[in-house]
């Protein structure tokens, strides 16, 4: 955060109180200014944009909670920090009802005038950008593959996919799981000349070496028990297409070297044949793993290794990009909401604040599933705090709590079990749902359950088809 972009305006009948604040808050960087009574205050907003009010509650001349009204009126933006020698309880409670942000007691001190301020400017942003976000006409897809995001870093990212997509060069993401590497892939198809044509995705890290080998080579009958026919491999399949190989670090030597002659002259031995077969395609790999430290240990073909490091793209976590956060966490909400045939269009400030706060260590993936339980849970068109529990509210509360006794440690999982059990079943009938085009009968023949079995989880869930809203 650039603190010299933020005007702060201090509102003060005592000039030493003032002047000590703009010390204070000048030191931060802020670009502060003040005035001595409310109506001086407010010639200067109708001049300037200040991020931050800081008032005092009690003036001779039009007092703070008039300045808040007249603000917050005017200024919607502009965050308002209330300062008084008289704090009560009501008094505290009214300015807060009025929109005011935050109280402070005379008298205190320098770090809890910073911490407040930068709190203001902090949830000022995050509203800003939400409101931004909220007034686009839908998500703008980027690269054509719904690569949402503001930041340089994942704006490096698109750049370098619309550099190497119309190539045939091979490709190597590199990224933690869950930051996307599956989608920076079919991005470099979409902008590929092999648009039209199939895309394949292979998750290295779930076949077995030998049940690898054969779905990417397929293999002849009789080649090893059970073939009883000819099978076509991916690769053949894939012709004039794209292969997209996840996982890459989960290959055995034997099946990298296989890959490296087929790298080398798109030629491969399907497995007991003895007729070389050629074919066209693009390979793309992705790896969450250090592939060179991999090297050092002798645990990847050094050979393999260079040739697939021809065009390396390195995706960040969303920790290194929380500017990203709010633009993908809407883009989501869009598509959850309208799959489902909900009208969920925002998040309140305190669901934003925790979006923004959080860690994401499953990164995109994760926050994906907190937004697609938050519509599940949600009844309004407003996601809340409440709605985001995984995030540290309801479950998180519950784990966090250290049973002082038997009984007590049997109640905690009891009641996570409960919670756990209420949201995997309505996820569970809302899927069913969705993926029938909200027919009950389809949906209920799909999962296996009478038709009217399925209607009571629906009613328990208070889960109303589209149609009947």
């Amino acid at each position: 955060m650039n603190n010299e972009t933020h005007h702060i305006l201090v509102i003060d009948d005592e000039v030493n109180i003032c002047q000590n604040c703009v010390k204070i808050l000048s030191r931060s960087g802020y670009q502060v200014k003040y005035a001595l009574n409310g109506y001086a205050a407010l010639e200067m907003l109708a001049d300037e944009q200040f991020s931050v009010v800081v008032t005092d509650l009690k003036m001779s001349s039009l007092g703070g909670m008039e300045v808040l009204r007249r603000i917050k009126d005017n200024y919607p933006d502009t965050m308002v920090i209330v300062i008084t020698g008289y704090a009560t309880v009501s008094s505290a409670v009214e300015v807060m009802k009025m929109g005011g942000f935050d109280y402070l007691s005379k008298p205190f001190t320098p770090d809890e005038l910073r911490s407040t301020v930068l709190n203001a400017i902090t949830q000022r942003d995050i509203r800003i950008q939400s409101r931004r976000l909220h007034n686009q006409q839908g998500i703008a897809n980027r690269v054509t593959h719904q690569l949402v995001g503001e930041s340089r870093k994942i704006n490096d990212v698109i750049k370098m996919v619309g550099k190497v997509g119309p190539t045939d060069s091979t490709v190597l993401i590199c990224g933690e799981s869950g930051t996307g590497k599956e989608l920076i892939a079919r991005a470099i198809h979409a902008n590929s000349k092999r648009k039209d044509r199939v895309f394949f995705a292979v998750d290295c890290g779930t076949l077995s070496t030998n049940l690898l080998e054969s779905e990417l080579f397929g293999y002849t009958k009789g080649a090893f028990t059970g073939a009883t026919t000819d099978k076509e491999g991916i690769f053949r399949r894939a012709h004039k297409g794209t292969v997209f190989l996840d996982e890459i670090s989960n290959v055995n030597p034997e099946v990298q070297g296989k890959l490296l002659r087929f790298l080398e002259n798109q030629e491969f031995l399907p497995i007991g044949s003895t007729s070389v077969q050629k074919v066209d395609i693009r390979i793309v790999l992705a790896t969450n793993r250090d592939l060179m430290d991999m090297v050092k240990r002798g645990t990847f073909r050094e050979d393999f290794y260079y040739r697939i490091f021809v065009y390396p793209i390195m995706i960040p976590p969303l920790r290194e990009r929380k500017e990203d956060i709010l633009p993908i966490a809407y883009h989501f909400l869009d598509l959850i909401s309208r799959s489902m045939g909900k009208k969920v269009i925002e998040f309140d400030d305190k669901a934003l604040q925790r979006l923004q706060s959080h860690d994401w260590p499953g990164n995109v993936r994760q926050l994906r599933n907190v937004i697609e339980r938050a519509v599940i849970l949600c009844e309004k068109n407003q996601v809340g705090i409440k709605e985001l529990s995984p995030l540290g509210d309801d479950m998180g509360q519950l784990v966090d709590y250290v049973p002082s006794t038997n009984e007590e440690l049997k109640q905690i999982k009891s009641e996570i079990r409960q919670k756990s059990v209420v949201d995997v079943e309505k996820r569970f009938v809302l899927k069913a749902l969705v993926e029938n085009q909200w027919n009950v009968t389809c949906a209920s023949k799909k999962v296996g359950l009478q038709r009217s079995n399925f209607q009571k989880l629906m009613k328990k869930h208070h889960i109303i088809l589209p149609q009947d809203k």
